[in-house]
């Protein structure tokens, strides 16, 4: 069997990586660099609190190969399990995270209800305002730099063609003519990320998707006190953030995502200060503490707030990947290995049905 794999981000190489380690060939097609499009955008974070329910066998497939990952790749991709730290301001926050942890328990997530006291001992200066959070601890981040590149390298390492920077001419049954040469598979894989539907709509698959722009920040090198990721539990969408090795505080959340027209997302310097306001709600030590850089990435939102994962509806061989809303990162490793069992076998042991494309 010959597979091409269309996307270079997380999604796409984890797919070729996977595919490889079953023996079966696969070109790997981007129009960009590995890894230069949401992946790289991503905040990095690997939770499992607060997803939707019945992705939960997929988040924990994920979590057991992040944990693995280092081995599997050769390479520090920088996944540290310092936990999930989220936070509770308002009773309506607390209301909503006992809800998920009774309904997740017996998905297999446990979550640790943490008082305000409790807080301040374990965690001094974050969310001093808290009245309660919940502690995840297997889960942590990762570093979105690396990731597509160590899953790209270590599936060229096994044989797979990387043709990366390559403009799609055309897509014709499962030939793909590009810049950088035609190529001809038996199956294919769409992992396109916001491109993702204008693919499945080629084969007679239509998606509702908006290509967003979520904004990213990160602050001045800093002592390392922060360990675990750190959210919030809110109706609304608060703020996240999480500190580097280096000392840097990365930070997201807490403004709208802006719409990308051009197929590249641009910042709103103008929405920083409102962002910056709720971060300092988590950490108020880093009020006076200087931003250095900001970005955004083009992210697919489906409309109903779940990714398309698993075979076509109309084309045998095609399979879908894409449309992950967000919050993919954690999922990544185990969105390769599951799709990877799933071309190779017909058949997934991970449910997928809750993401079929056929839902619209």
């Amino acid at each position: 069997m010959r597979v091409i794999v269309l996307g270079g981000g997380l999604m796409g190489t984890a797919t070729a990586f996977f595919l490889a380690r079953r023996g079966i060939a696969v070109t790997l097609i981007d129009k960009g660099r590995i890894g230069a499009g949401a992946t790289v955008a991503s905040f990095g974070n690997i939770r499992r609190s607060g997803r939707y329910l019945p992705q939960m066998p997929l988040a924990h497939r994920s979590l057991a190969l992040w944990n693995d990952l280092e081995r599997l790749l050769g390479r520090d991709v920088e996944f540290r399990a310092t936990g999930h730290l989220r936070l509770i301001f308002e009773p309506e926050g607390l209301d909503l995270m006992r809800r998920f942890a009774a309904d997740a328990r017996p998905w297999g997530l446990e979550l640790e209800e943490l008082t305000p006291h409790e807080i301040h001992r374990r965690f001094p200066g974050l969310g001093p305002d808290a009245i309660g959070a919940s502690f995840s601890p297997q889960d942590g981040s990762a570093n979105p730099r690396l990731i597509a590149p160590a899953f790209a390298d270590a599936a060229a390492a096994l044989g797979t063609v990387i043709v990366d920077q390559a403009e799609i001419y055309s897509i014709d049954d499962f030939t793909v003519r590009t810049s950088r040469g035609t190529f001809t598979a038996d199956a294919m894989v769409n992992c396109a990320g916001a491109e993702g539907a204008a693919i499945a709509a080629r084969f007679g698959e239509p998606v509702p998707i908006a290509v967003l722009g979520p904004q990213m920040g990160v602050t001045e090198p800093l002592p390392h006190r922060i360990l675990p990721v750190v959210g919030v539990w809110s109706a609304a969408h608060g703020a996240y953030l999480r500190q580097v090795e280096r000392g840097n505080v990365v930070f997201g959340g807490a403004s709208e995502r802006t719409p990308v027209a051009d197929g590249r997302a641009h910042i709103d310097p103008a929405r920083l200060p409102a962002q910056l306001r709720e971060v300092v709600c988590l950490v108020p030590a880093l009020r006076d503490v200087a931003v250095i850089r900001q970005w955004s990435g083009a992210e697919g939102y489906i409309a109903d707030g779940l990714p398309v994962m698993g075979a076509s509806g109309t084309t045998p061989g095609l399979f879908h990947a894409f449309g992950f809303c967000g919050h993919g990162f954690q999922l990544g490793p185990g969105v390769g290995d599951a799709m990877a069992e799933l071309v190779a076998t017909g058949r997934c042991s991970t449910p997928l049905e809750p993401f079929s494309i056929a839902r619209f």
